[in-house]
């Protein structure tokens, strides 16, 4: 896919994910939203990603529920997310990722409430996030954390997003970045997790030394996340010396015939 190609495909996702949101906005008012969001958050313990992304001398990993995606297509598109979540929560994950873009990732909140109701681990919403209605339906639902494109948001959007999620609800953001100039923008912003998408936005290329550049050229105490292309636990233990806290991996155990043992194997190849 050429450069050209990918930068409107990726517009096209937002796009649509836009018209999705303002269609939820205007079938029910912000205030009804943020009050069922703010009682949902009530009896949530706070901050509970951060703490599972915090544990020295652990393999901390985000194993990712993902049915399918723009680059790889189809991935498990007829999977039961709550019995994959307990797969995952057995084989060792430290938190749980569940994609809930619907039209060129197949997933959905249902998922992510199937496995909100089905683990104690801490649950991302990974999606594309740029209003904070879209913050809101992701607490109301059950996320401890939320997903943050840098490549998405300007700064103030970015900025008041992370407070909103991090310092009204007390959940977690994971601020996502691809380059330098956007790890600048994600430490200016207070970001708390900064997690580095190996992943090129433009080209869809992946390139786990991303990850090592950006983690070296750190300037605050963020936690750090590598995402996208790790499959070895040659790469963990790499980065988790370098000073990376956690890893977000989908593909590789979607594939897999049977997650749990996927994991465990990994995390067993990773071993520090």
């Amino acid at each position: 896919m050429t450069t050209t190609k990918a930068q409107n495909f990726l517009a096209r996702i937002v796009e649509t994910k836009r018209e999705r949101c303002a269609g939820a906005r205007a079938a029910r008012p912000l205030a009804e939203i943020r009050l069922a969001a703010t009682n949902a958050r009530r009896t949530a313990a706070p901050h509970v990603l951060r703490a599972a992304l915090a544990r020295a001398g652990h393999l901390n990993i985000i194993a990712e529920i993902k049915r399918a995606s723009p680059s790889q297509g189809e991935l498990r598109a007829e999977l039961d997310a709550g019995e994959v979540a307990r797969a995952y929560q057995t084989g060792g994950a430290a938190a749980i990722s569940v994609l809930t873009e619907e039209a060129y990732f197949r997933g959905s909140l249902d998922d992510l409430r199937a496995v909100r109701a089905t683990v104690a681990l801490p649950v991302l919403r990974k999606d594309f996030i740029f209003d904070e209605w879209q913050v809101y339906e992701a607490a109301e639902a059950g996320a401890d954390a939320l997903l943050l494109i840098v490549a998405a948001l300007d700064d103030d959007n970015l900025a008041h997003l992370r407070r909103l999620a991090e310092d009204e609800l007390q959940m977690d953001a994971l601020v996502e970045v691809h380059t330098l100039a956007e790890l600048r923008r994600a430490e200016a912003c207070g970001a708390r997790i900064i997690g580095v998408n190996n992943r090129n936005l433009h080209t869809f290329e992946v390139n786990v030394e991303t990850s090592v550049e950006l983690i070296g050229a750190r300037q605050s105490r963020a936690l750090f996340v590598s995402e996208s292309g790790l499959r070895t636990g040659d790469d963990l233990r790499r980065l988790h010396a370098l000073g990376c806290d956690g890893f977000l991996i989908g593909e590789t155990f979607m594939r897999a015939d049977d997650p749990a043992a996927a994991l465990r194997a990994l995390l067993d190849q990773g071993k520090i």
